[in-house]
C-alpha cells in the first residue's frame, strides 16, 4: 500500500489508531534520513517497540505514513534551535516610521532589512542543484536504514501510470534530483520515478494502483523542510502535488477559499489579499511550502497568535485514503455542528491516515494598518515580561511576537550580510500590530514602547510602518 507523505507505507490498511507521537519542532535528529531516526518512546512503551518500527513525525514535510525503514532505538540527537523572524506585508495606510532607543537613538530599521529581499532565504524552494554543491550521500548509505520488502517499479508500472496521468510521469535523473535532495541538501533519495497528478481522481488512481501493487510512495509538496521529511529514502514513488495549484472557489462574503492542496501558500495570499482578506497562516517558506503540507503538519505560523491554529481556520478537506478511497469532508459551513468533524483526524496527522488532496480554509478580512516593532531585551525574563505588557496594552490590535537570541542575530548578519537595525542584546523581540485606524493603533504602539522602555524591560528599538520598507522584510526560519 502507498505511503502518504514522506515515507513508505506497509502493505494492509492503516490504523487510525496509530501510535506515531509527533516530535516537538526543536527536536529532531539532523540531518534527517528522509524519516526521523530518532529515540523517542510513547509513554508505556518501552525500547522494544521503539525499536521494531518508527514513524515519522516531520513538521515540514507534506504528508507521512508508517515508516518503511527500520532503525536502532538509540540515535544521537540534535537541538534545533529556529528562530523565526516574520513581517507581514503593508496592508493600506501607515504612518511615519519612528525609533525608541534607552542608551542610544539609532537609524531605522528600514533600510538596512530591506535588503533581505534579495536573500537567498527570501524564498525557499525545493534543494538546490548548482553545479557547485557537493554530491549528497544516499541516505540509505549514510545511514542503518533497511528497505522493507515492497515491490520495484517495472515497464508495466510506468506504462500504467501513463494511462492514469499521460505526460506526467517523470523519469529523467535530472529532473529528479531535486525531488530526490532535501532543501538543505543533508539526505538524498534514490527515487527513479516522479508522479505529478492534477485531481484528487488521479491522486486515488495512483494510490489504488500502489496498493495493489505493494509500491512505497513518497508523497511531495513544496519540498521546503530543514529536515529532509519530504524526499525519499530508498526508491519511493514520488507523488508531486506541484500541479494541484488551482483555486476553486472564494466566497466574497464569508472569507471562505476552497482550493487544492499543491496551492503555494503565498500565491494564496496574494489572491485573497486582491479580495480584502489575508490568509490565516503566514510562514518563512510561503514563497514554495503548500497549503496541503501546511495542513497535514498543522503548522503554527507567524499569525498564530491573532488567528489561532488550523484545526479553528480549516472548515473542510479532501482526502484520499491509502486504498485510493476519496473521502469528502470539504465543507465550506464554519458553524457545523452536525455528526463526527473527521476534518480533525487529519490536521497535523501528518499523513498517518491519507493524503490531503483539497482545502477550504476560513480568511479573516485584511487589516487596514500594520505597523512593526523590532527590540531588544537584556535578558529572557524580560521577554516574558514585554509579552505579558505587549498583550495587555496592545490587545486586540496585536497580531504577532517573535523572539530570537544573539546567537540567531549573529547567524542572521553574518550569513545574510546584512546589519542589527538595533543595539546588541542578549535577546531580541518582532511585535507586529494589524488593524483598521493607523493612527489609533500607532498611538498604542507608541504608549506601550514608551512604558517598557522606561521600565527597562526593552534596551533599545525601532519601527517600520511603511508600506514598500515592510515587503521588503522577509521571515527567517
Amino acid at each position: 500500500m502507498p505511503g502518504s507523505g514522506s515515507r513508505a507505507a506497509r502493505p494492509g490498511p492503516l490504523s487510525p489508531m496509530c501510535p506515531s507521537t509527533p516530535l516537538l519542532e526543536a527536536e529532531t535528529s539532523l540531518p534527517h534520513p528522509g524519516r526521523h531516526l530518532c529515540s523517542w518512546t510513547r509513554p508505556g512503551l518501552g525500547p522494544s517497540w521503539a525499536s521494531s518500527v518508527v514513524f515519522q513525525s516531520c513538521r515540514s514535510c507534506h504528508l507521512l505514513f508508517r515508516a518503511g525503514a527500520m532503525v536502532p532505538h538509540l540515535v544521537p540527537r540534535q537541538l534545533v534551535r529556529l528562530f523565526r523572524w516574520q513581517v507581514a506585508c503593508a496592508r493600506g495606510a501607515s504612518v511615519q516610521p519612528r525609533t525608541w532607543a534607552a542608551a542610544s537613538r539609532i537609524p531605522s530599521l528600514l533600510s538596512p532589512w530591506g535588503a533581505m529581499g534579495t536573500s537567498r532565504l527570501v524564498c525557499r524552494s525545493s534543494s538546490s542543484t548548482s553545479p557547485c554543491a557537493p554530491e549528497v550521500v544516499l541516505t540509505q548509505e549514510r545511514y542503518p536504514v533497511t528497505r522493507l520488502p515492497f515491490s520495484v517499479v517495472s515497464e508495466e508500472d510506468l506504462e500504467a501510470f501513463e494511462r492514469i496521468i499521460p505526460g506526467r510521469v517523470v523519469t529523467d535523473p535530472e529532473v529528479l534530483e531535486a525531488s530526490n535532495v532535501d532543501w538543505l541538501r543533508t539526505v538524498r533519495g534514490g527515487s527513479k520515478v516522479l508522479l505529478r497528478p492534477r485531481t484528487s481522481q488521479e491522486v486515488a488512481h495512483i494510490l489504488r494502483y500502489c496498493h495493489e501493487r505493494n509500491l512505497a510512495v513518497n508523497p511531495q509538496g513544496g519540498n521546503t523542510g530543514m529536515v529532509g521529511g519530504s524526499v525519499p529514502v530508498f526508491d519511493e514513488i514520488i507523488l508531486s502535488t506541484a500541479q494541484m495549484n488551482q483555486v476553486i472557489s472564494f466566497h466574497s462574503v464569508s472569507g471562505t477559499l476552497v482550493c487544492q492542496a499543491g496551492c503555494v501558500l503565498e500565491e494564496l495570499s496574494r489572491y485573497v489579499e486582491e479580495r480584502g482578506f489575508v490568509m490565516p497562516l503566514d510562514l518563512g517558506a510561503k514563497g514554495s511550502c503548500h497549503i496541503g503540507g501546511n495542513v497535514a503538519t498543522n503548522a503554527g505560523g507567524l499569525r498564530f497568535l491573532r488567528y489561532g491554529s488550523l484545526h479553528g481556520t480549516v472548515l473542510g478537506l479532501e482526502v484520499v485514503l491509502a486504498d485510493g478511497t476519496i473521502l469528502n469532508c470539504l465543507t465550506s459551513l464554519r458553524k457545523d455542528n452536525t455528526g463526527y468533524d473527521l476534518k480533525q483526524l487529519f490536521i497535523g496527522s501528518e499523513g498517518t491516515l491519507g493524503v490531503i488532496t483539497a482545502v477550504s480554509i476560513q480568511c479573516p478580512p485584511k487589516p487596514t494598518a500594520v505597523n512593526v516593532a523590532f527590540l531588544g531585551c537584556p535578558g529572557f525574563a524580560e521577554v516574558l515580561q514585554t509579552f505579558s505588557s505587549c498583550r495587555g496594552l496592545l490587545g486586540e490590535i496585536l497580531s504577532a511576537y517573535e523572539f530570537m537570541d544573539a546567537e540567531c542575530m549573529r547567524l542572521v548578519t553574518h550569513h545574510l550580510c546584512l546589519t542589527s537595525p538595533v543595539q546588541e542584546s542578549p535577546f531580541y523581540v518582532l511585535i507586529e500590530t494589524s488593524g483598521s485606524r493607523a493612527e489609533h493603533d500607532a498611538e498604542k504602539l507608541s504608549d506601550f514602547l514608551e512604558q517598557v522602555l522606561s521600565s527597562g524591560l526593552v534596551t533599545d528599538g525601532t519601527v517600520a510602518t511603511d508600506q514598500m520598507k515592510l515587503k521588503g522584510m522577509v521571515t527567517c526560519t
